[in-house]
C-alpha cells in the first residue's frame, strides 16, 4: 500500500528562530535530544511522559527516514541513530 511506511499523523514542525537556515540537521539532532532527556525526566519523576511527544514529532519530521530505521525500539535508544555525523553536532 502507498504511503504505508510514512506517518499517518505528519505535519511540518513550526519554524525555530534557533535553527533559520535551510539544513536542518541540527535542529533533527537538538529534538531528538530535547524528548530522550524529557523522558528521562519525566520517568525518574514518575509523571507522565506525553508532553514529551512534541520533540518525538518534530525529530521525526526532520530527521532522514535512513536515521529513524536504525533507531529501532525507541523506549530503549538514548544515542543519536547515526553515528556518522559531523563534529560540529556533537
Amino acid at each position: 500500500a502507498a504511503g504505508a511506511q510514512g506517518p499517518s499523523n505528519h505535519s511540518t514542525p513550526p519554524f525555530d528562530p534557533h535553527f533559520p537556515y535551510q539544513n536542518q540537521t541540527r535542529n533533527c539532532y537538538q529534538n531528538f535530544r530535547d524528548f530522550h532527556r524529557c523522558t528521562k525526566i519525566m520517568k525518574r519523576r514518575g509523571k507522565d511522559s506525553s508532553p514529551c511527544d512534541y520533540y518525538r514529532k518534530v525529530y521525526h519530521s526532520l530527521c532522514p527516514l535512513s536515521w529513524l530505521s536504525r533507531e529501532g525500539n525507541e523506549e530503549k535508544v538514548e544515542t543519536f541513530p547515526n553515528r556518522n555525523l559531523p563534529a560540529w553536532l556533537l
